[in-house]
């Protein structure tokens, strides 16, 4: 159960039971060493003061926090995300920047039961972890008020993201590919790369103007190669094949740690692992309500 009272689905409980830790232990890359994809986005977005704004899958609190300072003193922000041990790192930090209209409630956003408040929906990187993705964007569309806007931000392919696509096939020489009974946190970073699947996806759910804004740009991926090989095995997908492999992945650890060793050495720049990634800027409108008939 959450916050709400819901029952957990499965996603949430492997969210909350076996990612949470790890996504903790490597706060620092997900949270900083990714922020050029949110960072981006937010210096040009115009929040209206007084604004009511919603941050689904928030996370650590950090685009929350930040979103609030936009709107304001008079505006208000909602952080939800299905994993509480998050959460209480997102209100102590709010706690500690001196923000007090922003407030965090633990939830799964498929489910919890909106009133259109909201003037603007943001996401970093928690839309595409939807197990029903068509729900959770209807369910996002009830929170808004008419003429309301959705910004989220995804990943693009693999093949765009080479911070997580080169480890991948590194592990994948040693090991097989997961199974397809094997846990995930949902559809997965890739599950929204397609902009044609999206767009229907969004329009069945009810929104209109679905525009997609490409973002190219570096992400820190670890403070030395080691931590980064390390990173790479604990989250993402080589870190999924490495999990499902189990007892035959332990077997192999060395000889997969050297060579995600190697791999890695050449992005160093001033002892930090930098690499290319490449994301979605996603955004669409409810519409308005409609003219009044004189």
């Amino acid at each position: 159960m959450n916050q709400t009272g819901q029952p957990a689905s499965e996603y949430v409980e492997f969210w909350n039971d076996t990612l949470a830790e790890k996504f903790t232990r490597y706060q620092d890359i997900l949270m900083n060493g990714l922020s050029y994809h949110s960072r981006v986005p937010l210096e040009h977005l115009d929040v209206p003061a007084g604004a009511g704004i919603l941050d689904v899958g928030c996370g650590w609190g950090d685009t929350a926090i930040a979103l609030a300072r936009k709107a304001g003193p008079e505006g208000e922000v909602l952080g939800l995300d299905c994993v509480e041990e998050f959460l209480e790192d997102a209100r102590r930090r709010a706690d500690e920047a001196g923000v007090s209209n922003v407030r965090f409630v633990t939830a799964d956003v498929e489910r919890y039961p909106f009133e259109p408040l909201y003037d603007l929906c943001f996401s970093r990187f928690g839309m595409m972890f939807f197990e029903h993705p068509v729900v959770a964007m209807r369910n996002v569309y009830k929170a808004l008020r008419p003429g309301g806007e959705l910004m989220f931000i995804v990943w693009r392919d693999i093949q765009d993201n080479p911070w997580l696509g080169l480890p991948k096939q590194v592990v994948l020489d040693f090991l097989p590919p997961p199974g397809e009974d094997a846990r995930t946190c949902g559809p997965g970073p890739f599950s929204m790369a397609n902009p044609e699947v999206v767009t229907q996806q969004l329009e069945i759910a009810g929104f209109e103007e679905v525009a997609f804004e490409r973002n190219d740009g570096p992400v820190e991926v670890g403070d030395s190669v080691e931590n980064a090989m390390r990173f790479q095995l604990a989250l993402g997908p080589a870190g999924e094949v490495f999990r499902e492999a189990g007892e035959e992945a332990e077997r192999q650890r060395p000889q997969i740690e050297a060579a995600l060793r190697d791999v890695l050495a050449p992005f160093e720049q001033d002892g930090k692992i930098v690499m290319d990634s490449s994301s979605w800027t996603i955004t669409a409108r409810k519409p308005a309500a409609p003219a009044m008939a004189g």
